[in-house]
Formats: C-alpha cells, structure tokens, sequence
C-alpha cells in the first residue's frame, strides 16, 4: 500500500509542477528570449510532450486513488470526482484544443491571402486563450486532490 501511495502523490506531484514549471518559468522565458514565431515554434513543440505527462499524471493519479479506495475500504468521492473532471480536461485540452490550434497555425503559415490570414489568427488567438483558461484551472484540482481541510493526503 505504501508503494501506491508513493504512485499517487509522485503522479500529483509531477502533473502540478509541470503545470507550474511551464506555465510560471518555460513559456515566459522561452518568449522572452526568443522571436515570437521561434518562441511558438519551441513552445508548439513541447506541448505534444507536456499534455502527454498530463495524460500519464492523470491517469496513474486516478489509478491509484482507486487502488487506495478499495484497499482502504473508504471512497474520497470529491477528490477521485476532481480527479476525473481533471483528466477529461487534460484529454480535452490536449486532444481537442491543441489538435485545433496545431491545424489552425499551420493554415497560417500556408495561406497568402491577409483577410483569411487575419480569420485565423483571430481564431488562434481565441484557442490559445481556451488552452490558457483549461491550464490554468489544470493545477487548481489536483492540488485540491492533496489538501482537503488543509490536511495532505496521500
């Protein structure tokens, strides 16, 4: 069981400080230094890898929590509830916004015409904005997932 519980707040740990390390130091680092188009090459690059440590985070998290349910004979609804609201939210954000702005960028690059390029820019902007909203919200839940009533659980 302890082994579990180590799987457990290890997958927590990893899916928050991924969301913390890329969202607070990587991204605005990488724009910073480097020319935007650049900055969102390298950026457009990591995200298939971040949302795949999201996608692993997640469902090791929920995995073993129902693990720790059975085992414990005690069902944390609320937190294994976030768990799954987080999980569909990380397949979402990646397997649906990402696939989308991933199409709508390279639309970009190939289309000469300014008034299309100008529609999808716009509708660039308005995915990118979903992904900010649903990672931001991504490191709430599953830091919720370890404090309830300012207690960790594991």
């Amino acid at each position: 069981m302890v082994l579990i519980k180590f799987l457990h707040l290890l997958s927590l740990v990893v899916w928050i400080g991924g969301i913390i390390f890329f969202s607070f130091i990587a991204a605005p680092s990488i724009f910073k230094v480097l020319p935007r188009e650049t900055a969102g090459d390298v950026v457009g690059d990591i995200f298939p890898k971040y949302w795949l440590m999201g996608y692993i985070c997640s469902i090791s998290a929920l995995t073993t929590i129902m693990m720790l349910s059975y085992l414990e004979r005690a069902y944390p609804w609320v937190r294994i509830g976030l768990l799954v609201f987080m999980t569909g939210i990380v397949f979402y954000s990646g397997l649906v916004v990402g696939a989308n702005a991933r199409d709508v960028k390279a639309q970009i690059r190939i289309i000469e015409d300014k008034a299309q390029k100008e529609i999808l820019a716009a509708e660039f902007k308005r995915l990118h904005r979903r992904s900010a909203i649903l990672n931001s919200s991504s490191g709430k839940f599953p830091a919720a997932c370890c404090v309830e009533n300012g207690i960790l659980y594991v």
